[in-house]
């Protein structure tokens, strides 16, 4: 999620008389330089025939200091191998300090943070809605319609490979990826020339597991942290429904579904903590192919479930809201089963009141779907997204699932139903 800008109306006069894209850009009347790490003056007109990003950001708002923590890496590498390649930063800091902090952790430029009015412009000129933003700029385009302007996707997806992102580079990445989503199997998702095995649990450690014998199953990839709060909500529900499916599946005598962890976990000893909590497999802590798949599936955040089909083919990047909707009823995850279970939640909802008062909450709730103003959700009783079917209060837009609805008589205050 990005921080939504603030609307600036103040009118800004850059001085258009100097000489060069860049200089045009990002000087004014008064100011001919940049500040660099060290706090030297870099002159604006030092960035002529280079690719600038343009990074958007704040101290005061998380995703930004995640983000830039990703970029400084990227940066760093880019930097190494191409000099003529340089980021900007245009500060949304309340105040000085602020600044300081946060752009102490860059290693590129800044506009200083007293020149408000070259920063309110080029949020205007570039549309900046939301931060972070990452709007990069070739050295010669002229035309609006060159700039990429999602550069904060661009680097989570891609990384240095983006570089010089340029259109014509990022046309040649996305035909790359259809040609890898084409030729999608378990096993080169799951191995590479060092590594033919996932990991799963013994009393003495880990056993390898060979990716050939997942092969012909429902394969969830379960992107995943010990330090993420979500993951720490959502890790449980998995195990339950993990747990279920197998024993219905065992039933059956059949052997058809498996989880694969990707961890996101910062050292191994993390990784040990959090994976001897679940039943099912993993790939080895740091695997080069974890980032791989991070750009495969496009994830741009966790918790986040892949589920791959039998056929070695994607089935869905929703499964974690599939399993919060339908829990353990959402195997195989398949289209025809969704469909079945929408089907099934608009008979059950024929039967659901049109308005509620909810235990906790001070306005009727209406009964909405996708049709009648509803749509994706996050529910505000257990915090997990939802869709379809939501009880909505149209004064304040708070919504909860059906199933967690926990109505009371309003003028007595008495529990009716769970």
């Amino acid at each position: 999620m990005r921080a939504v800008m603030k609307d600036e109306t103040q009118a800004v006069v850059n001085d258009n008389s100097h000489n060069g894209k860049f200089s045009h850009l990002l000087a004014s009347q008064d100011r001919d330089y940049l500040l660099s790490p060290t706090g030297a003056q870099v002159k604006v007109s030092d960035l002529e025939g280079k690719v600038v990003g343009l990074l958007f950001g704040a101290n005061w708002y998380p995703p930004c200091r995640v983000f830039t923590q990703a970029l400084v890496g990227i940066y760093e590498e880019l930097k190494s191998r191409f000099p003529q390649f340089e980021i900007v930063y245009v500060s949304s800091d309340e105040d000085l300090d602020a600044f300081s902090s946060f752009y102490g952790n860059m290693p590129w430029l800044a506009i200083p943070f007293s020149d408000l009015e070259t920063k309110k412009w080029l949020t205007r000129k570039y549309e900046v809605e939301g931060i972070p933003c990452l709007i990069l700029l070739q050295p010669e385009d002229g035309k609006d319609e060159e700039t990429v302007r999602d550069g904060v996707e661009l680097i989570y997806r891609y990384g240095a490979e983006a570089y010089p992102f340029s259109n014509e580079r990022l046309e040649q990445l996305r035909k790359e990826d259809k040609v890898k989503r084409e030729n999608q199997t378990l096993l080169n998702l799951l191995s590479n020339q060092h590594r033919d095995y996932v990991l799963s649990h013994t009393h003495s450690g880990f056993k390898q597991v060979p990716v050939a014998s997942l092969v012909g199953k429902t394969i969830a990839l379960y992107f995943s942290a010990e330090w993420c709060v979500p993951c720490a909500k959502f890790t449980p529900k998995l195990i339950s429904v993990y747990e279920k499916i197998k024993q219905e599946l065992a039933e059956k005598g059949e052997e058809d579904f498996e989880v694969v962890l990707v961890s996101s976990d910062r050292d191994k000893a993390s990784f040990e903590s959090y994976y001897s909590s679940m039943p099912w497999l993993a790939l080895p802590f740091g695997d080069s192919e974890m980032k791989n798949l991070v750009r495969h599936f496009n994830v741009q955040g966790i918790p986040w479930l892949v589920i791959v089909g039998p056929d070695g083919k994607t089935i869905t990047v929703h499964g974690r809201s599939l399993i919060n909707l339908y829990q353990e009823n959402a195997y195989p995850f398949t289209n025809a089963k969704v469909e079945e279970l929408e089907k099934k939640l608009e008979e059950e909802a024929k039967d659901l009141p049109a308005l509620v008062y909810h235990e906790g909450h001070r306005h009727d709730l209406n009964l909405v779907s996708d049709g009648n103003g509803g749509g994706p959700f996050i529910c505000c009783v257990c915090d997990e997204q939802g869709s379809s079917w939501a009880y909505q209060c149209l004064q304040c837009g708070y919504e909860v699932h059906p199933k967690c609805v926990r109505t009371v008589d309003r003028q007595n205050s008495v529990l009716i139903t769970n």
